[in-house]
């Protein structure tokens, strides 16, 4: 899916919501930073396999879309946070529905077929 689609108003509103989120990383980004904000290394640390470079990327993108928050504190060395925006928090109460769904489904398809 193309990032365009997550601002073309002749879209179905489903499909401008998942490209803000496609991609493998960005909904445990999400989820990571709904319980507060959070330094890169922490999120990559929380997320094996996640490699700074994709990480970077993935933050940038939400950012982009105004679902992150980067904040760079005035210390030495520098520090920086990400958290979500108003948006983003929005977003990620929805996607803990979708997620609920998501388990009942997985539970169902784990219950025993009854014989027909």
């Amino acid at each position: 899916m193309t990032r365009g689609r997550a601002e073309d108003p002749n879209v179905c509103g489903v499909t401008a919501a998942i490209a803000v989120i496609d991609g493998k990383w960005k909904t445990g980004l999400i989820w990571l930073l709904a319980s507060g904000p959070r330094r890169p290394g922490e999120l990559r640390r929380q997320l094996p396999g996640l490699s700074e470079k994709v990480l970077t990327q993935a933050l940038r993108e939400m950012a982009a879309d105004g679902l992150v928050h980067r904040e760079v504190h005035d210390v030495m060395p520098l520090k920086t946070t990400y958290s979500l925006t108003a948006q983003g928090q929005e977003l990620s109460e929805l996607l803990d529905a979708l997620s609920d769904w998501g388990h009942r489904r997985l539970e169902r398809l784990t219950e025993p077929q009854s014989a027909s």
